[in-house]
């Protein structure tokens, strides 16, 4: 657990060893200005040149503009400035030049964005139309053969960075020779190097975008391909350099790095043959497939990147997914790396026309082409664990025994807050505020562990999820048919609460689940029973309805008890009576909780008692394998269980406790928590595990 596999090569790349070292003799030895006459000056451009060269044999060039940019970004602006400008110069001279802009449905959100922006700007007014694509990915060649007459620019990609899909691009140049002679053709090829035989001068292509940092340079250089005779608008004016076509100073170390990842290409040094590519994902959808049963793969592997794998599995949710590898050491990515940080499912694999789970739900999976066969083997071991990490959780089909869990979990979906409460000895549970969406992930941890279930309820009328669960359950459902519509049991028990009122109550071995009525629903009260019934002292949680007045149940619980809501109230689903009562704290300091992970050995000594809590969830910690860190044992407390362990720790003496995470998102959530009920000595890891050198060792 040292080392991290990267499988997100589609984003970018490692830097290859020898683009590191050809980055710094370039800085080193060959910092001359291209554009100085001098020696100095003369040794850079022998330089660029020879880069030049070799870029336009690796990718077929010809006698076309083949010029240094920024990145692929640059180069898809300038050619969508260049294509229309040359649209709005034949209009100029009464030509016709057709009014749609088309591109592709998968393309990269730069594509359509640079068409909008250029489009108004330069007051073209063109009609921008998205190109359908079928269910492997691939553009519709019917739906373009209908369109092409119209079409005054196509944008269209060699292959889709999420998909892998490899795009037909013979079949459409044999569209646009037959109906449209006239319109402009885009390729971003930006998936393509290194991974697809390029020949760019053999083809009616005007204009290919090209990344350094997607083939193993560094960020910050790419290309652009324009073809022979095609318009060419220049983007960026001054100076004069790349012969007039790109001012601005060219990035020496960034063009010396791509040039030495460009020698190893052309020599194949390193680089593995489409063959090899295919064989070694093949080892991983192996691995992957056993991992992860009722996998789906998003694209058909014949006609996709033998280094991209894009897949879903039911039941899970992406961001599980990307939690569960990630703490296994493993980097994936969902979707595009540039719109991640976004919720909505992948617009690519919903131009597909895929299922919407499997939108929301794609993880994609890539490695670069220079990979060997030791990283795949330790992929693929890292696979394996994580498929061990969900079957001990029960996230996934498994045959393990069932383990002793016991107490309260917390589920969420929507910020709807779903609770299980757990009897490990009578291996009896119920369920209380379902949600729809839980009801598979639910009956499958119910059916793995071994639980009947007493009861599936609500605290509130309105819920939509019980009946889904029932249905999901079948016959894992004790006890008789329910009497009213939260789904209270006919046969359920009487119990003297704290007040001396009388409640219905199902019994859990030693301890028991009480029934208070309310006006708009009910409250639940689960705690130790005795002979005279529930004593507020004894009441561990108590679950509330979304608008349920808390103060209501003053009588029936104790300071101490944890209020479980039907819904997070500021990211947090628990509080105590002392809280809403304002007697803990409100709202507390986040950087009075923060701690930094290069501080926490110090801060250990200074507390030797404190515990040091991993929040992620118990799949990922077990995929972490993580035994100690920064010299502390670690303890496994996921997120889901900490109102679990809230009973505990408020009725206990303070001890220090050190909350951490994968980045801090959720530890912060843990500290707050603790310190918004009034316990004071709970910080947590800023960053998390992300953003230290000294990541958790393996036991």
């Amino acid at each position: 657990m040292h080392t991290e596999i990267y499988l997100d090569a589609n984003a970018t790349s490692a830097v290859h060893p020898a683009a590191i070292a050809a980055a710094e003799q370039a800085m080193r030895d060959c910092y001359g200005n291209p554009s100085s006459s001098h020696a100095t000056g003369l040794k850079a451009k022998a330089m660029l040149d020879g880069v030049r060269a070799l870029a336009r044999r690796v990718l077929g060039a010809g006698q076309g503009r083949l010029m240094f940019t920024s990145g692929a970004t640059e180069g898809i602006q300038t050619a969508v400035l260049s294509a229309l400008c040359e649209v709005r110069a034949r209009r100029a001279r009464g030509e016709a030049g057709g009014d749609l802009l088309l591109y592709g449905a998968t393309e990269h959100k730069a594509v359509p964005e640079s068409l909008a922006h250029w489009n108004a700007l330069l007051g073209t007014g063109l009609e921008l139309r998205a190109l359908p694509v079928d269910g492997d990915g691939r553009h519709r060649l019917d739906v373009l053969r209908e369109l092409a007459p119209r079409a005054a620019f196509i944008c269209t990609m060699a292959a889709n960075n999420e998909s892998g899909a490899i795009s037909d691009l013979a079949g459409i140049e044999a569209v646009l020779n037959d109906c449209a002679p006239q319109a402009l053709w885009m390729v971003d090829s930006v998936q393509a190097l290194g991974k697809l035989a390029l020949d760019l001068a053999a083809t009616r292509i005007d204009y290919a975008p090209f990344s350094g940092h997607k083939l193993y340079a560094p960020k910050g250089i790419g290309m652009l391909y324009v073809r022979e005779g095609a318009p060419y608008t220049a983007l960026m004016m001054g100076g004069g350099q790349e012969s007039a076509q790109r001012s601005g100073t060219e990035n020496m170390s960034g063009i010396a790095a791509l040039g030495a990842v460009l020698a190893a290409l052309d020599e194949g040094g390193g680089f593995r043959s489409h063959a090899q590519l295919a064989d070694m994902r093949e080892r991983l959808v192996g691995a992957l497939r056993a991992a992860l049963p009722g996998i789906v793969f998003n694209a058909p592997f014949a006609t996709s990147l033998p280094t991209t794998l894009n897949f879903s599995v039911q039941g899970l949710a992406g961001k599980e997914l990307l939690d569960l590898f990630d703490a296994a050491g493993v980097r994936v990515s969902a979707g595009s790396a540039c719109s991640a940080a976004k919720a909505a499912p992948s617009y690519v694999l919903a131009a597909m026309g895929l299922a919407p789970w499997r939108c929301a739900a794609a993880v994609r999976m890539s490695f670069g082409p220079m990979a060997d066969e030791a990283f795949i083997d330790a992929a693929c071991e890292r696979i394996a664990r994580c498929g061990a990490a969900l079957r001990a959780s029960c996230l996934v089909p498994s045959s393990m025994p069932a383990q002793d869990g016991d107490g309260v979990i917390q589920l969420g979906s929507d910020g709807a807050c779903t609770w299980l409460l757990l009897d490990a000895a009578s291996r009896t549970c119920a369920i209380v505020n379902p949600q729809a969406p839980l009801a598979g992930r639910i009956n499958d941890f119910v059916r793995c562990q071994g639980y009947r279930v007493r009861a599936v309820i609500d605290t509130h009328r309105g819920g939509t999820g019980r009946a889904a669960l029932v249905t999901a359950l079948g016959g894992q459902l004790a006890g008789a048919v329910s009497h009213e519509a939260l789904g209270w049991p006919v046969l359920a028990d009487q119990v003297t609460l704290d007040n001396g009122q009388s409640a219905g109550a199902l019994m859990f071995g030693s301890r028991l689940l009480a029934r208070v009525e309310r006006d708009d629903g009910a409250s639940y009260l689960f705690g130790e029973r005795s002979a005279a019934g529930l004593a507020a002292g004894d009441v561990r949680f108590a679950f509330t309805g979304p608008n349920a007045d808390i103060e209501q149940l003053a009588e029936l619980v104790s300071r101490k008890t944890v209020v479980c809501q039907a819904r997070e109230a500021a990211s947090l689903a628990c509080t105590t009576l002392v809280a809403e009562r304002g007697g803990a704290i409100a709202a507390a300091n986040p950087l009075t909780m923060q701690l930094e992970a290069h501080g926490l050995e110090r801060f250990f000594d200074q507390h030797p008692d404190a515990l040091l809590i991993d929040v992620r969830e118990a799949y990922e910690h077990a995929a972490a394998d993580a035994g100690q860190w920064h010299g502390r044992r670690i303890e496994s407390v996921p997120l889901s269980r900490l109102a679990d362990r809230l009973s505990v720790w408020l009725r206990a003496e303070e001890r220090p406790l050190v909350f951490f995470c994968r980045s801090g998102a959720r530890s912060i959530k843990a500290a707050q928590c603790l310190q918004r009920l009034g316990y004071r000595k709970a910080w947590h890891v800023a960053g998390g595990v992300a953003l230290d050198a000294k990541l958790p060792l393996a036991a």
